[in-house]
């Protein structure tokens, strides 16, 4: 396995280990606010360690439309929450796994192998598995698809600007976000001020390893390998999610969820085993 994709799967157990922190926060913020929290915190202390590194002006764009997709992602699936199920959001939002090929097709001309496609395959059929949904289409549902598009545009866009400043373009990415997040909360959600520690914990830790390290060397490894084997090391998340959770707050998957879980993890091994050794 190459380096760069071990660290993308560090990221991926990043990533999931943050779901109960962000779980028990919720409990305390609207969740939108708590994004705005948690990009703000975010940008403000690469700001403070990076200072002027990060302001590079041909990044802005780049950052831009990278915070654009992460926000519409973030946002959509955190609203269709509140019209569809755990389960269904779950599955949904992981069918970027599927839309990645296709967009990195139309944007960097990516070639799918059949070998491709049968990880593709039985990667999904994992993660419907491991969420136990049951498809019914609504308007959560509905949003969520638009989730799962917006992760998949995110991914493939990481490697149309692999030529700009990793560290810069994190920076922007994490900006924008912020910016997004906060103008939707302070328009539709409403502004508070946590003043309990517990979600400040969760706001800390999601800012510190979820998006500033887990952006910053997403978009600083990612383009060391194809858009589409990266969203399926991605497609681990749900399993380092279900791990913490189990361990933080006593959760527990159904047999057929392990099975995913099993499913997801031959996938990723289908998929970059050539590259080991």
């Amino acid at each position: 396995m190459k380096k760069a994709e071990l660290i993308l799967l560090g990221i991926t157990a990043i990533w999931g280990l943050t779901f109960p922190a962000m779980k028990i926060s919720l409990e305390y913020l609207s969740p939108v606010l708590f994004l705005a929290y948690r990009f703000g915190v975010a940008f403000l202390l690469m700001l403070l360690f990076f200072g002027k590194k990060v302001l590079k002006k041909e990044t802005l764009f780049g950052g831009f439309v990278l915070g654009s997709t992460l926000f519409l992602g973030h946002a959509s699936q955190i609203i269709g929450l509140k019209y569809t199920s755990a389960s269904n959001s779950a599955f949904i939002t992981s069918l970027y796994v599927v839309f990645t090929p296709f967009v990195a097709y139309v944007l960097l001309g990516d070639k799918l192998k059949g070998k491709d496609f049968l990880s593709l395959g039985v990667a999904i059929i994992g993660l419907y598995l491991i969420s136990g949904t049951v498809l019914r289409f609504n308007y959560g549902d509905l949003l969520t698809v638009l989730c799962a598009i917006s992760f998949a545009f995110q991914i493939v866009l990481v490697h149309k600007f692999k030529e700009k400043d990793y560290l810069s373009l994190a920076f922007w990415q994490i900006f924008w976000n912020f910016v997004f997040s906060l103008i939707y909360a302070l328009i539709v959600e409403g502004f508070a001020f946590p003043r309990e520690t517990v979600p400040w914990v969760g706001i800390l830790y999601t800012a510190a390893l979820a998006t500033i390290i887990g952006f910053t060397f997403q978009i600083k490894y990612q383009k060391e390998t194809k858009a589409h084997k990266a969203a399926l090391i991605y497609s681990a998340e749900p399993i380092f999610g279900h791990i913490s959770s189990f361990l933080t707050i006593g959760e527990v998957m159904s047999s057929r969820g392990y099975l995913g879980a099993i499913l997801i993890l031959v996938a990723i091994w289908n998929e970059i085993r050539k590259d080991i050794g």
